[in-house]
């Protein structure tokens, strides 16, 4: 079963590393427990899944990914300015804080404060990682049928 690639309809368990080319680790598992996920399952953006496709156990690479294959260019359009009295009297606004908010189907729309000027405050809803060129890196330790049971 180690030859099988990953593909659709496989569990594959992994260390991964998620990095700012030439800069800060984002998110890493080599130190900790692999992540097991389910190719399609939505835990990895598709773009990421794709990079994998075909590795088999054993398998080591380090992918360099795009801002439009990672988390998309830093859009203007998600700037929002808001009134200081929108937000609660007791709130800290600072450049830099995270802010939750609900968006029109009540997900959770988290933003960061980018600029407090006067009675204005202005949230960025771009992701941390707009713009950003990434290094992806993987190890894959197991592939399995999906649904498989131990």
């Amino acid at each position: 079963m180690k030859d099988l690639p990953v593909d659709k309809g496989t569990r594959v368990k992994l260390h991964f590393a998620l990095k700012i080319k030439d800069g800060d680790v984002v998110d890493s598992t080599f130190e900790k427990e692999p992540a097991t996920l389910e190719i399609g399952d939505e835990n990895l953006p598709e773009n990421f899944e794709a990079l994998m496709m075909g590795m088999k156990a054993g398998d080591r690479q380090t992918f360099e990914v795009s801002p439009e294959k990672g988390f998309g260019q830093h859009n203007p359009n998600n700037l929002q300015t808001f009134k200081r009295h929108e937000f609660s009297a007791d709130m800290v606004l600072e450049p830099g804080v995270v802010v939750s908010f609900a968006d029109a189907r009540q997900q959770e729309l988290p933003g960061v404060i980018s600029r407090v000027e006067g009675d204005e405050v202005e949230v960025d809803f771009n992701h941390p990682l707009a713009g950003r060129t990434l290094e992806f890196e993987v190890e894959i330790l197991d592939v399995e049928p999906a649904g498989q049971t131990h």
